[in-house]
C-alpha cells in the first residue's frame, strides 16, 4: 500500500468488481462499519479507512493546518482513491464524511457513480431562514467542555449523540472511539466540523445523492435532509428512518442494513 493507505489504515475486503467506500464520521473510525461489511464482501470491494485524527491513526500525521478544513479531508480521500486505481465507487459517508464525500465529488465527479449521506448536514450552526440545531453559545459551551475535562466530555456526549443510556453496546462502542482521540486534535476536528458551513457548494454537485436521516438525532435535525434534497445540484432522494441517534449503523443495525442496501442498489434516474 502507499503512504495515503498506509496512514489511513485502508483495509480492502470482498471479491466484487464494483468497488463501494465506507468513511465514518467524528469520534468513530471505520469499526463504526461492522455491522454492514458482511452485507457487501460477496457482490462489492469494500475499502475502509480512518479519517485523520481518529484514534487509531498516528497523530504524528494529523496536521492542523490541513485538518483545519473539511476540503483536507476531501484532499486525503482523493488520496486514498489515486493510490489504490479507483476508477469509480458508490461513496457511503457518515456525518462529516457524506460532507468530505460531496468535496470530493465536485473536484473529481468522474470517481464517484453515488453518494449515500447518511445523518450528513452542510452547516450545524442556525443561520437566518437555516436551522442546523446549534447557537454559536451552545457550540462555545461543547468546545469549553472537551477542553477543561475531555474524558468527562466523552462520558456524557456518547449516550447523547448515540440516543441510549450508558449500558448500551452503541453507547459503549461510540465512547471508546470517541475516548481514542488525542484531547487536542478531537477539539480542532469538533471544531471544523461544527463551524463549517458548505451550503454554497451544494448546487455545483452532479453525482446522484441519496440521503438517509434518523427520525430524531441531536446532531442533525431531520429537516435537513429535506434542505439537502431541495440544494444539491445533483439528482436526489431522502429517506427518513424510524430510529434514534446519530449512530444508527451502531444503535439500530437491523433496520438501517436494509436502508442502506437498498439504496445502494437503486438508480434513481430509473428508479428502479
Amino acid at each position: 500500500m502507499g503512504i495515503a493507505a498506509e496512514a489511513h489504515n485502508v483495509k480492502i475486503l470482498g471479491s466484487g468488481t464494483e468497488c463501494i467506500v465506507l468513511a465514518h464520521g467524528f469520534g468513530t473510525d471505520q469499526s463504526l462499519w461492522k455491522h454492514f461489511v458482511p452485507y457487501l464482501l460477496d457482490d462489492y470491494r469494500v475499502i475502509l479507512y480512518d479519517n485523520m485524527g481518529a484514534g487509531t491513526t498516528n497523530p504524528d500525521y494529523f496536521d492542523f493546518e490541513r485538518h483545519s478544513s473539511l476540503e483536507g479531508y476531501a484532499s486525503d480521500l482523493l488520496a486514498i482513491l489515486e493510490e489504490l486505481y479507483v476508477e469509480s465507487c458508490i461513496f457511503v459517508g457518515h456525518s462529516v464524511s457524506a460532507m468530505i464525500g460531496v468535496i470530493a465529488s465536485i473536484s473529481r465527479p468522474d470517481l464517484f457513480s453515488k453518494l449515500v449521506m447518511v445523518g450528513a448536514s452542510p452547516r450545524y450552526l442556525n443561520d437566518v431562514d437555516y436551522y442546523g440545531g446549534f447557537e454559536q453559545e451552545d457550540l462555545n459551551q461543547l468546545f469549553d467542555a472537551m477542553a477543561s475535562n475531555y474524558k468527562a466530555w466523552c462520558h456524557g456526549f456518547a449516550p447523547l449523540a448515540v440516543g441510549g443510556d450508558m449500558d448500551s453496546v452503541a453507547v459503549q462502542e461510540f465512547s471508546r472511539t470517541l475516548f481514542n482521540m488525542r484531547p487536542d486534535i478531537a477539539l480542532i476536528v469538533s471544531q471544523t466540523i461544527f463551524q463549517s458551513d458548505m451550503r454554497q457548494i451544494l448546487s455545483l454537485v452532479t453525482v446522484p445523492c441519496h440521503i438517509i436521516q434518523a427520525e430524531k438525532d441531536m446532531a442533525v435535525p431531520v429537516m435537513i435532509s429535506e434542505y439537502l434534497h431541495q440544494h444539491l445540484g445533483a439528482d436526489s432522494i431522502v429517506e427518513v428512518m424510524a430510529t434514534d441517534g446519530h449512530l444508527p449503523q451502531l444503535s439500530s443495525p437491523d433496520t438501517v442494513i436494509p436502508v442502506l442496501l437498498k439504496h445502494i442498489h437503486l438508480d434513481i434516474e430509473t428508479g428502479r
